[in-house]
This record gives structure tokens, sequence and C-alpha cells, in this order.
């Protein structure tokens, strides 16, 4: 059965300001609201492959390897040190276009996806998650775990969304403000080279 307590606490979770956040702010920002979903659906199929490998069980082994998680944790890093630098020129996320537009679909889903898939902690985070919203009777715990699973994925497009549509209406405010954008996407690049140094420096 679903919970109130696991709602509440999934909603928390995604509703923090994380990497998905700041990418999908980024995007509303320079590319607009439809962009922004484009990149909470990336951000979100980003998540399956932590998920799976959880509900599988898969996310123990990488959690015991110390090698596999090294390799996948410093792949992460380099990879948002990549995005925080196409902010920071102006060229990646934070590129700004006169109208909305829906161009580059396919790499804004594939950078959304790539943020969450090379986050080794959310493979961890999903192992020690999901279990403790699993009912002791139920005797198909990989089915009630696939379920709380998809509920939490629907839930982080929705906010991911939200954010992104959000940045999006404001986007026309300050869109004749090079200035601006050249400073937020300053503040995003290094927010992204934050998010890396605490990945780095963090513990398994």
């Amino acid at each position: 059965m679903i919970s109130l307590d696991f709602l509440i606490t999934s909603l928390i979770i995604v509703a923090l300001p994380g990497t998905g956040v700041i990418y999908t702010l980024a995007l509303g920002l320079g590319r607009g609201m439809k962009a922004s979903i484009w990149a909470a659906l990336g951000c979100t199929l980003g998540i399956v492959p932590h998920m799976a490998a959880s509900i599988l069980g898969l996310a123990a082994l990488l959690h015991a390897s110390a090698v596999a998680f090294e390799i996948v944790r410093y792949l992460g890093v380099a990879w948002l040190l990549y995005m925080a630098w196409g902010m920071w020129r102006g060229t990646g996320a934070m590129k700004v276009t006169a109208n909305e537009t829906t161009t580059g679909i396919l790499k804004i889903i594939l950078d959304g996806i790539l943020l969450n898939l090379l986050n080794p902690k959310l493979s961890v985070f999903f192992l020690a998650f999901l279990p403790q919203f699993v009912s002791a009777n139920m005797p198909d715990t990989t089915g009630e775990m696939t379920i709380l699973g998809l509920i939490f994925m629907a839930m982080t497009f929705t906010v991911f969304a939200v954010y992104g549509c959000f940045a999006g209406a404001f986007r026309h405010h300050i869109i004749e403000r090079p200035k601006v954008m050249a400073w937020l996407g300053k503040g995003f690049a290094g927010a992204f080279i934050a998010v890396g140094a605490k990945l780095v420096s963090s513990n398994r």
C-alpha cells in the first residue's frame, strides 16, 4: 500500500535543489517552458537505471565495489564540469534564444539522463530508500518496489516540470538583459561545480 509517509518524504526529496532542478531551471530561463519540460523528462529517465539496479539488488554490488563506485563517481564529476563549462560560456543549457524553442530535444533529454545516470549515489539512495516503505507482509516485494519507484519518478517529473515552467514564465522579464542572463549562467555553472566538488569529497 502507498503510504502518506512515502508520498511526503518523496516530495521533500524531489523538491530539494539538486543537479536536476538546476538543469531544468537553466533550460527554462534560456530556452523556455517546452525545453524545460524535455529537461525534466531527461532527468526523470536518468533515474530508471538506478531504480532498476536497486530493485534487482545490483546497487549493493556497486556500493560494495570501491573501484566501480569511484569510476562512476568521477565520470559524473567530469560530466558536471562539462555542463558547468557550457553554462559559464553561455553555450550550454543557458544558451539564450529569442523565442522558445524545441530544437535539440534529443540533446536536452540525453544531457538530463546523463546528469542522473552518472551519479552513483542515486543507486545507493534507492537501495536504502525504497525498502523502508515496502510492506512486511507483502509477498511480491519486487512489484511493490517497482510501483513505489514509478510513483517517485512521476513526482520527479512533475516537480521538475513545475520548476522549469516557473523559470520559463520569468524568462521574458530577463531575456532582454544579456548581463543578467550571463550572471545567471555563471551562477548555475558555480552550482554545478559545487555539486561536483561535493560528490568528489563525500564518502560512499
